[in-house]
């Protein structure tokens, strides 16, 4: 029997997915204000499943397959590059070292740009190519669908649509490994992060503050930074400006999905996953518009409550434990994760950075 625990720390909610083995027993949200004012909650839900073999912690930008016990300072850099002025956003290195301080048992995973599968020339100046917990919705599309299928994992292929509450990824996937990603920080707007940035803005703006990179998507052009993504959908049919974003975030993800499409020999579908692609509108506009390059459908998952980066998360745990998705972790080579985010970025300024953190 193999007791395994998943994280997912986003933008919007904490969840929290726990399995003995394929039963779900944990399966819970939490507001992520929420966990700024109490990070201990977090602790207090993943303990709340008694022994656990493994957990699959938050882990941001990511790292080569690493034990929390292990974690440096240098490290925890990596996995969120925030300077130490900086406030917190999330709390995500607050609750990992309060899970080290509780001496749970676990790992912080790789991003999508640590996987070998993705070829080098593909990183090529980029750091986001998708966080930690992408890589954790890909493990549960791979999974989900070599199952339905009834094919092993290296006959699947397809393009995943990750639409969180902040931030949107676009990853493919070929016979069972990741080629390709364009994460959030890089490609198109998120429901509330801007995505991309025209580097003239970018200088135009001068120096800015990690917060930034979480602002100027569809929310703030829309002029309402709260509102959920229901009232979003819901105001699209109304206001000239809900209009404007809503026509600038969809047509951005179907951009980005062409662009992963290219890195693609084949592929069979395209998966829908996330918090936004919930929202009935949403996923018909997607799937209305992705037809084009391949069926559409969104990603179905296994639990009722928490999102399917906390599925994921949980799934790569078992593996990570010897489970019955050993040959999921196999398939997606997180073991075989090496390097940095920070590798392939060529401007002095990194290669300093580089050179100081010894990476």
């Amino acid at each position: 029997m193999v007791r395994v625990c998943g994280i997912d720390p986003g933008t919007s909610s904490w969840d929290i997915v726990g399995l003995d083995d394929e039963d779900v027993v944990l399966d819970t949200s939490i507001p992520t204000r929420e966990v700024l004012e109490e990070p201990s909650r977090v602790i207090k839900i993943v303990k709340s499943m008694g022994s656990v073999d493994l957990v699959v912690a938050p882990s941001g930008y990511g790292l080569p397959l690493t034990r929390l016990k292990d974690l440096d300072e240098k490290q925890f850099f990596l996995l969120t590059l925030k300077r130490e002025r900086e406030d917190r956003i999330i709390g995500l290195e607050h609750v990992v070292k309060l899970l080290i301080k509780e001496g749970v048992e676990g790992y912080v995973i790789p991003g999508i740009k640590h996987l070998p599968s993705v070829p080098p020339y593909r990183k090529v100046n980029k750091i986001d190519m998708g966080t930690s917990d992408k890589l954790c919705s890909v493990a549960l599309a791979l999974w989900e669908t070599a199952r339905e299928s009834n094919v092993e994992y290296d006959d699947v292929s397809f393009v995943l649509v990750e639409m969180g509450g902040g931030f949107t990824a676009v990853i493919g996937v070929e016979q069972g490994e990741v080629v390709d990603a364009v994460g959030g920080a890089e490609g198109c707007m998120g429901f509330m992060a801007c995505g991309g940035m025209d580097a003239e803005v970018a200088y135009l703006l001068g120096g800015f503050g990690k917060k930034l990179i979480y602002t100027g998507g569809a929310t703030y052009i829309a002029g309402y930074e709260g509102i959920t993504p229901d009232e979003f959908a819901l105001m699209t049919e109304r206001d000239e400006r809900f209009r404007l974003a809503w026509d600038a975030l969809i047509e951005g993800t179907v951009k980005d999905v062409a662009s992963v499409a290219a890195s693609l020999n084949n592929f069979d579908l395209i998966l829908l996953s996330g918090r936004l692609t919930r929202v009935e509108r949403i996923r018909r506009e997607l799937e209305s518009r992705l037809t084009r390059f391949s069926p559409t459908r969104r990603v179905k998952g296994f639990a009722k409550i928490a999102k399917e980066a906390a599925q994921g998360a949980a799934l790569i745990a078992n593996g990570l434990s010897g489970g019955f998705c050993e040959p999921l972790v196999e398939s997606l080579r997180i073991r075989e994760a090496c390097g940095s985010v920070l590798d392939y970025v060529y401007f002095d300024e990194i290669r300093d950075l580089r050179r100081k953190l010894c990476v």
